[in-house]
């Protein structure tokens, strides 16, 4: 493996952006066809995978303020796709989990963007499908999801 950073100029850069925009874009469609937003379908999908949990936790997984995490809950609590419990060491504090109806959300979801994301792949020549999957190691470690090797 060539161990020498690649020269990265700015045109590059900027066609990256706009490729990893674009594609978030139409990823967050499955969230509005549910009625979340982006934001608010992240959180309960990792309420959903990693809950119960404390809201202070959550921002943190989420990388939200506390204040937008609390109105996020709300909404999501009134949507009917959360429930809010009493913590079991500390009675000021409270824990929140995913509904069954949350849990069928975040799945619908997961299944829509998969669905996308097949589809952009399929109409791709089999050349670039192999190399944007051959990019997912990159991409994942790019992201912090995978192993920077």
């Amino acid at each position: 493996m060539d161990s020498v950073m690649p020269e990265v100029d700015a045109e590059s850069a900027a066609r990256l952006r706009r490729v990893v925009v674009r594609l978030a874009r139409t990823l967050n469609g499955s969230a509005a066809a549910e009625g979340l937003t982006p934001t608010q379908a992240s959180v309960l999908a990792t309420i959903g995978f990693r809950g119960p949990l404390q809201p202070a936790a959550l921002a943190d997984v989420e990388e939200v303020n506390p204040t937008m995490i609390s109105r996020i809950v709300s909404k999501l609590d009134d949507q009917g796709l959360i429930r809010r419990l009493p913590h079991p060491d500390d009675q000021r504090a409270v824990l929140v989990e995913a509904t069954t109806a949350g849990q069928e959300t975040s799945a619908r979801i997961r299944q829509a963007r998969t669905e996308v994301v097949t589809g952009l792949l399929h109409n791709l020549s089999p050349t670039y499908a192999r190399a944007v999957l051959d990019a997912l190691p990159a991409l994942e470690a790019m992201a912090g999801l995978g192993s920077d090797t």
